[in-house]
């Protein structure tokens, strides 16, 4: 109506965190361990924005509904089909595993999302979102994206030893874990191998994809690393503590951040949650699965960790427990402040 005020901006502290995955196949369970990871310990409101097979979408939305009031008022979900906007979509689905090259069009279809962080559904967050999502503000003025190396050291990285593609720096980048500033990378000319001007995000993907096709193995995260490799500036690498994978511990520890602040989010990949060659994956898996959500932290969640690490001390992972311990045992005593201050300020009129 005319002279009527338009109603003010959320702050920035009450605006959502924008959290992405994609979701193929029997990755349900999975996906949802993950966004209950990011639920328990995270204190500002999240968005998800879960990409999934048709047959998985009211799967996702009658898990979503059982939780407990207290937890699904933290957060709010969106579920969406797959869909690729340019090339052709049964190739994208081909690409590395199914659906997987769904993240490369996230700018493009989260049209309204000016951030977002985008996750592999074997992640676990063992420290609040929060801590991740204030990286964005880290950025120098011609970064768009985070990710962590793909390894530590190039004698045993994969990348340095047998790609046939360009690559990110030294030992190339991991996209299990990408930290994103969607309206940058919608508004970036990219450096290519293609033509010799700039390219935008989106006319970029398919030829760079026919391009290399024949030439990659872990598609669209080679896609990404080829990206980067033609603009190095556009990202900013985060430590390794931030992606923290079975490689970084199964032959000897060689994650210095991680063993220095323990891991900050885990990366489950090479399929560690499910088998039992790298346990103490599987018991951090484990533990958060079966979690009752209202239950005490340290009871329900520390404790029996604690426990099950000690079966996993013969392995190389688990000899470090504290790398695993540190971070989460932090994150659980903030919680757990925050809902002592909570209470008692509710429960006191001054």
């Amino acid at each position: 109506k005319p002279g009527e005020q338009k109603p003010p901006k959320e702050p920035p502290s009450l605006q959502c965190m924008h959290l992405a995955v994609v979701a193929c196949g029997d990755r349900l369970e999975e996906t949802l361990i993950m966004l209950k990871s990011a639920v328990l310990f995270s204190t500002r409101r999240l968005c998800f924005h879960i990409f999934a097979e048709d047959s998985l979408k009211p799967e996702f939305e009658k898990k979503l509904k059982e939780w407990p009031s207290s937890y699904t008022k933290k957060f709010e979900s969106n579920i969406y089909p797959i869909t690729f906007s340019v090339g052709n979509a049964q190739e994208w689905k081909k690409l590395f595993k199914p659906c997987a090259a769904q993240r490369l069009f996230l700018p493009v279809i989260l049209k309204d999302v000016d951030s977002l962080l985008y996750v592999d559904t074997d992640v676990l967050f063992l420290r609040p979102i929060d801590d991740i999502w204030h990286l964005l503000r880290e950025f120098n003025s011609t970064q768009l994206a985070a990710m962590a190396p793909e390894h530590e050291i190039p004698k045993i990285g994969w990348y340095s030893r047998f790609a046939r593609h360009p690559y990110y720096g030294t030992t190339g980048v991991n996209s299990g874990v990408m930290l994103m500033n969607l309206t940058r990378i919608r508004s970036t000319q990219f450096k290519n191998s293609l033509i010799p001007g700039g390219l935008t995000w989106e006319e970029m993907l398919y030829p760079l994809y026919q391009k290399y096709k024949n030439y990659i193995t872990w598609g669209d995260q080679d896609l990404l690393n080829i990206i980067f490799y033609f603009n190095p500036e556009c990202l900013y690498v985060f430590p390794c503590q931030w992606n923290y994978r079975p490689d970084h511990c199964m032959y000897g520890s060689n994650c210095r951040g991680a063993e220095q602040e323990g891991v900050s989010i885990l990366h489950g990949n090479r399929g560690v949650y499910h088998d039992d060659k790298q346990p103490t994956f599987k018991a951090l898996y484990e533990v958060i699965r079966d979690f009752p959500f209202e239950d005490n932290l340290f009871q329900s969640l520390y404790y029996p960790l604690q426990s099950k690490f000690l079966d996993t001390v013969h392995t190389l992972c688990g000899r470090i427990p504290q790398v695993f311990l540190k971070q989460i045992e932090k994150t659980m005593k903030k919680v757990y402040e925050n809902r002592v201050i909570v209470y008692l300020g509710a429960n006191h009129k001054y």
